[in-house]
């Protein structure tokens, strides 16, 4: 069996209903007689739309030839021996007594337990939020209007904050373990299309039966799941366990005290205020992004933290067909092909040694509020499984650097990251007015320092309010935003057009801190027994990154639990 790589086809090829135009374009292309082709395995497919006349496909794919059949594939294809993927394989591993415990039901902690629960460990998994089902119905109740629920919410709950999003499955990392993730997700219900786009996503509506399937297949496995339960301290032994009082926050990674110890770990039942004192050796703490009680917690423990840099800024919102159209060369009045997925669009540009991009682009989605305080505006993106609104909206972002937040630094120590989101998000709910209303500009009219005398139509349901978002964001945000905007601009005609409108503010991008681990062990180095995990470590940036991280950690958990 052969592999054929960067092989065009047309788009009509790629439709479900025609199989059989597909196999003749790939026995042209491979320069074989149809006869000479026994089996055609689809492996991966993206769209190529540079050429205004010639948008098409291009799939690689696995072919089985007919014995002697010599292909004689045309320029740019490449073809190589098939290597089928590996399987996943998990050793058992002979349990110590101690359970594990999971701290966080977000992509990382559902994929660390799931391999932790299927090696035999009977993890523990607690989760802050409620379960995914119940979560649906709080978020839907939100939305119509109900107080925002501190404790469930977009950015807490089973399937952590990923839930309530694009359902993005693309990553810029490399890892033979990708596939495995995919596969996990299709076994869990996904689409099985995921396994073959080259930009793949699930879609919200999708995600909930996932993520519930996720969480059966950890129970199914000996794991325990248990939700509205929230991680309120490490007990500890030995080095930084013995100083009294709260730990000074440091930015320097490793600590002066010798290594403490976990030997227990300290829980509240959200519903009912009771406490439980849990016994185990081993933490993967995976609690995400907005988690800023816990890093308030574990810095309070003792243990060693970092300064990172994140990003800020606002939703960009287009409408979809506008989008579609410079994409894919549309003219105005043309309605998108079938065979086309609603367009997306990345932009990025570096503007004085600060980034300035487009994040979590969502074509054919929904700008929503992802508060975790009822005191905040914050803003994020989601879509379904179609991608069928008649918006995209994407975060426009400039990089925060450590030194950008030394303003807070003095009173907030590592925590100013923080600190300085959580100044953004409160100016935002006072900008916008209330009921998390959100404060919104004309792009046009934040190029040119005015307010917005009307705002266009928004897919944000809570809705917007105008107000001058040059004003509201910090001055360096600011007029980098501007030269972002008016540069994309100038490459893709009308992206800061009469079409374009901003709503802030977009401050949850990343984790503002690392928490540190060993490189070998992936231990926290000052505190043995403590396994930083996902994206609020620091350590992933999205679904398939944070779900490869936590399977890394169950991994190095497991051999530490085997010796």
């Amino acid at each position: 069996m052969i592999q054929a790589s960067n092989v065009p086809v047309s788009l009509d090829a790629l439709l479900p209903e025609n199989e059989s135009l597909f196999r003749r374009e790939i026995t042209r292309t491979l320069g074989v007689k149809t006869s000479a082709i026994t089996e055609v395995k689809l492996l991966k497919r993206s769209i190529d739309a540079r050429k205004k006349s010639n948008v098409h496909g291009v799939v690689t794919v696995a072919v089985e030839l007919a014995e002697g059949a010599d292909p004689r594939p045309v320029k740019g294809v490449a073809v190589k021996a098939y290597e089928p993927p590996e399987p996943l394989s998990i050793p058992h591993v002979e349990p110590t007594g101690l359970r594990p415990v999971v701290v966080g039901a977000g992509p990382a902690g559902l994929f660390c337990a799931l391999y932790l629960a299927r090696a035999g460990l009977r993890p523990l998994v607690v989760e802050r939020g409620a379960s995914v089902d119940e979560r649906v119905e709080i978020v839907e109740a939100f939305n119509a209007g109900a107080p925002l629920d501190t404790r469930t919410n977009i950015q807490f709950g089973e399937g952590g904050a990923g839930t309530f999003s694009d359902g993005k499955l693309n990553t810029g990392i490399k890892s033979p373990h990708i596939r495995h993730v995919l596969e996990a997700f299709v076994e869990a219900g996904a689409p099985e299309d995921i396994l073959v786009d080259a930009k793949p996503h699930i879609g919200t509506d999708l995600l909930v039966g996932v993520v519930r399937n996720l969480r059966r297949a950890i129970e199914e496995a000996g794991g325990e799941v248990r939700f509205l339960t929230r991680l309120d301290g490490l007990v500890l032994e030995g080095g930084a366990a013995d100083r009294p009082g709260v730990a000074d926050a440091v930015d320097e990674v490793g600590g002066e005290d010798g290594e403490a110890r976990v030997t227990a770990v300290r829980l509240v039942d959200e519903r009912t205020g009771a406490a439980e004192v849990f016994a185990t050796d081993c933490v993967v703490l995976a609690c995400g992004h907005s988690a800023r009680d816990t890093f308030q917690m574990v810095c309070e423990a003792g243990a060693d933290m970092a300064r990172k840099p994140f990003a800020v800024g606002v939703r960009i919102e287009h409408p979809q067909a506008f989008v579609d159209a410079r994409q894919y060369h549309l003219r105005p009045d043309r309605k998108r092909p079938e065979q086309l997925p609603a367009a997306r669009y990345s932009v990025t540009t570096t503007i004085r040694d600060r980034g300035v991009h487009s994040f979590c682009m969502c074509p054919g989605g929904f700008i929503v509020p992802a508060a975790t305080e009822n005191d905040e505006v914050v803003v994020n993106g989601m879509s379904l499984a179609r991608r069928d609104s008649p918006f995209a909206n994407a975060g426009f972002v400039v990089s925060v650097h450590p030194e950008d937040t030394e303003s807070f630094r003095r009173e907030h120590g590592v925590l100013a990251g923080v600190a300085y989101q959580k100044a953004l998000e409160t100016a935002s709910s006072r900008a916008g007015g209330g009921m998390q209303k959100a404060p919104a500009q004309k792009v046009e009219d934040f190029l040119n320092g005015r307010v917005s005398s009307s705002l266009l139509p928004t897919s944000y349901h809570p809705g917007i309010t105008s107000h001058p978002l040059h004003e509201l964001l910090p001055g360096e945000i600011v007029w980098r935003m501007r030269e972002g905007l008016r540069q994309f601009d100038h490459k893709w005609r009308g992206f800061a057009g009469a079409s374009a409108q901003l709503i802030g503010c977009e401050t949850r991008t990343s984790s503002p801190v690392r928490i540190p681990r060993d490189p070998a062990t992936l231990e926290h180095p000052g505190l043995e027994g403590l396994y930083p995990c996902g994206e609020g470590a620091g350590y992933a940036g999205g679904i398939v990154s944070a779900a490869l991280d936590g399977r890394r950690c169950a991994e190095a958990m497991a051999r530490q639990m085997s010796r």
